[in-house]
């Protein structure tokens, strides 16, 4: 991000609400002027006279929560084609899509674009803060405030809903009825690595399929849910279409879920699929933080057979298979006797991440501890 700002004049920072944006960009530019939009009267001066409220900024400043006031992207179009000072001005927004929308209208060329997700597995795992099992990081979540205040997570990621979530939708879209809504943040909690069926879900809570798609699509915008699509590779015909739902924090998924402890984790009907979205998720963070693009997805042929988390690497695919046991299984390299032929992956290249800690090469796979994510290389 720094050597970023002393050749590009805008730097754009997006992701969840609390998962650290703010306190990121006052520490790497202390010497900006902190603008933050959530404030009601700096809100109401950017809206009613966004020349005046960037004249007082100064020649640089950090502007925060920008999704409020838009069409201040237009203005720092302007200043900084006309004054072409690098990292210039620091924005800031936790609602993606209308962050980027109005980036690609008005920016394009002018900014760079980081997405800051709440901490990864490789931040946290060597500090006073680690904790001892999977099962803990997957019911706490990585929200850096619970860590910092050592704040009881199932009670702070509840409020985080209500707070944030639930507020985010309603500025974004009119939501009449917030039970019905918080019974379908519920459901999407429960079909954690299924294939996403708007039909079937609204179904379920009396809302239309176009109610299901709109309220899926501002979860996205809000960080609070991501998709992974299938690979779009024709290895063979009959492979699903459908993309796959995840949380970008299990903590709140387990929130949802009102799972509070590890029994009632262990006990859950989702807890293999929760295992699978922590380690799907962390090898994201772990991609965003080593500033790469990620190119990841899942593959099913037909649902014989699955791989759970393909990421494309441009000559060579990875595929990884996850399973939350803790003891190695000759099942768990089942899919990979069928896909390595057709696709040309190679075992080298292949991976099983389980809930274990011992490391192995096999003759088709390479095994890795959940612990041990940051050694498949991105």
């Amino acid at each position: 991000m720094l050597q970023s700002a002393t050749q590009i004049p805008i730097i754009a920072v997006t992701g969840p609400r609390q998962s650290g944006k703010s306190t990121l960009i006052r520490y790497l530019f202390p010497n900006h002027t902190y603008l933050n939009l959530e404030d009601i009267q700096l809100r109401s001066f950017a809206l009613e006279d966004p020349k005046g409220f960037l004249f007082n900024a100064g020649k640089n400043a950090i502007i925060d929560e920008i999704q409020y006031v838009p069409d201040l992207l237009s203005y720092l179009q302007v200043i900084t084609d006309r004054e072409k000072i690098p990292g210039q001005f620091i924005i800031s927004g936790s609602q993606n899509l209308l962050l980027m929308d109005g980036i690609s209208q008005s920016l394009a060329g002018r900014v760079a674009i980081f997405n800051l997700l709440p901490f990864s597995l490789e931040e946290i795992h060597t500090t006073d803060d680690a904790l001892k099992t999977y099962e803990d990081y997957i019911l706490q979540g990585f929200y850096p405030r619970i860590y910092d205040l050592d704040l009881n997570p199932n009670q702070w990621l509840n409020d985080y809903i209500r707070t944030y979530v639930e507020r985010d939708v309603r500025q974004i879209i009119n939501v009449g009825d917030l039970n019905t809504f918080r019974q379908f943040l519920e459901i999407c909690a429960g079909r954690i690595g299924q294939l996403v069926n708007f039909s079937e879900i609204g179904n379920l809570i009396g809302v239309s399929y176009k109610t299901v798609s709109k309220w899926l699509s501002v979860l996205e915008t809000s960080f609070i849910i991501y998709t992974l699509r299938p690979y779009h590779q024709n290895f063979n015909k009959r492979i699903v279409k459908s993309s796959k739902l995840y949380f970008y924090d299990t903590g709140l998924a387990c929130a949802l879920l009102n799972l509070r402890n590890s029994d009632d984790l262990n006990q859950h009907f989702a807890k293999g699929a929760l295992f699978e979205n922590f380690v799907i998720t962390e090898i994201f963070k772990n991609q965003l933080n080593k500033n790469i693009r990620p190119k990841n997805y899942f593959w099913n042929a037909a649902g014989a057979y699955e791989i759970d988390l393909l990421i494309d690497q441009g000559p060579k695919l990875v595929p990884i298979e996850i399973k939350s046991s803790r003891t190695i299984n000759s099942q768990f390299f089942a899919a990979f006797t069928y896909f390595q032929p057709i696709s040309g992956a190679l075992p080298e290249n292949s991976y099983v991440i389980y809930g274990g800690s011992e490391k192995q090469t096999r003759s088709i796979a390479q095994v890795l501890g959940w612990e041990n994510l940051n050694e498949i290389p991105l």
